[in-house]
């Protein structure tokens, strides 16, 4: 390991112990880890699958009348993948329900 790589180790392990210590935030914004939020993922996510929905519908649209750039084959992927992704959300959204009235049902 380089001189460099180990400054940058011992650089990160300080800045860990001082925020387990309750310092705060480490002084240089380049040592901040970034946090995913979970309330943007979820929007990400919502609107991905309705963009593919969307993409869905148009290359349907497109195939009944009758372009000759849309193939069967495609508008048929596409409506797989919509559903598919549908699913996918719905089975999430379930999962987070779940975990939400198990939690609010716990004791305090």
């Amino acid at each position: 390991m380089s001189e460099m790589g180990i400054d940058q180790v011992l650089a990160q392990m300080r800045a860990m112990s001082s925020m387990a210590q309750g310092a705060g935030a480490p002084a240089d914004p380049a040592e901040q880890v970034a946090r995913p939020d979970f309330a943007g993922l979820l929007q990400e996510s919502v609107s991905k699958v309705n963009e593919v929905q969307q993409t869905s519908s148009k290359l349907a649209a497109a195939f009944e009348v009758e372009d000759p750039n849309v193939d069967l084959a495609e508008v048929m992927v596409a409506m797989q993948k919509s559903s598919l992704a549908f699913q996918a959300m719905t089975t999430v959204r379930n999962k987070l329900v779940s975990a939400y009235q198990e939690i609010m049902s716990m004791p305090v």
